[in-house]
């Protein structure tokens, strides 16, 4: 349609559109193009699909990767958390058996201070009676002599042992009674 226009404008001697080209133009441009288009339909789209495809496969290739990394990391994490838990409980139960032990050492320190309280009290009673005991005995010497001193003065005469020992007895068993009832 408008190669007729084209041609009858030439034989008219018209002068060409510059707006529209030659026929021969438009036949080479059509020929030139589809063989174009054919090299580009067989050869460029194709090796442009398969590297749009090997890339895709990357891409979806690491994004598994990706998901998979993530999911080894959610079960590293959650080993982790349990390990911590486990760490922790660990941790309290010993806690407690070393305030269990700690209990246990202070309560068998306070008994063995208890027994060992115990025990110097018992030897200090002890000697406190031996003491008492050995004054009790230097007292009643002390005080049979006066005694049977005095009481050769008041008779005027000498006692031997045997009495004396009996009048002395008898005096002290006498005071023991007169303390034992105050």
């Amino acid at each position: 349609m408008l190669i007729t226009p084209l041609f009858l404008a030439e034989e008219a001697g018209e002068q060409p559109n510059p707006l529209l080209p030659a026929p021969y133009d438009l036949i080479w441009s059509t020929v030139i193009f589809v063989v174009l288009l054919l090299i580009f339909w067989k050869v460029v789209l194709p090796r442009m699909q398969a590297l749009l495809d090997e890339r895709s496969a990357a891409i979806e290739g690491g994004i598994k990767k990706a998901e998979a990394a993530q999911a080894e990391a959610a079960a590293a994490l959650e080993s982790y958390n349990t390990q911590l838990a486990e760490a922790r409980l660990e941790a309290g139960r010993i806690k407690d058996r070393a305030r269990a032990d700690a209990a246990k050492i202070e309560a068998d320190l306070k008994a063995r201070a208890n027994d060992e309280a115990e025990r110097i009290t018992a030897q200090a009673h002890q000697r406190i009676e031996a003491e008492r005991q050995a004054a009790f005995s230097s007292l009643k010497t002390e005080v049979g002599s006066l005694a049977l001193g005095l009481s050769e003065k008041v008779v005027g005469e000498t006692m031997d042992d045997a009495r004396s020992a009996a009048i002395v007895d008898r005096f002290l068993a006498d005071l023991e009674h007169d303390t034992a009832t105050r």
